[in-house]
């Protein structure tokens, strides 16, 4: 999947919960504040959330959680390494579904590395 493009994905998914944003938005900033407050650093790092949160998208097989994660985890310093050995549990627990969805994390997490 070396051709998926998140970050247009992500565009595409945020452009297409505009009208939702707009028609329902007591729901919605629910979702924001509910978001916001599960990510917040405390006893847990935002980034080790954020890589929760990449491992649930991946066992759950979510192109556009892959990609919102990833971003948030580059935001954060995350490493390749660390990324990798947290794709390795990924695999563990959710097989070789997981592991397909772990090389579209790669992709991502490269394509959304490197200097535009």
């Amino acid at each position: 999947m070396s051709t998926f493009e998140h970050a247009a994905l992500i565009k595409n998914i945020n452009e297409n919960l505009a009208p939702l944003r707009k028609a329902q938005p007591d729901a919605m900033q629910g979702f924001a504040q509910l978001a916001r407050s599960a990510m917040t650093e405390g006893v847990i790092s935002t980034k080790h959330k954020e890589l929760m949160a990449l491992a649930i998208g991946i066992t759950q097989y979510c192109s556009g959680c892959i990609g919102f994660h990833v971003k948030a985890l580059i935001k954060e310093g995350c490493t390749r390494q660390e990324l990798e050995e947290m794709l390795t549990v990924c695999v563990y627990m959710g097989g070789g579904p997981a592991l397909m969805y772990t090389a579209e994390a790669l992709c991502a997490f490269d394509a959304m590395s490197s200097p535009s």
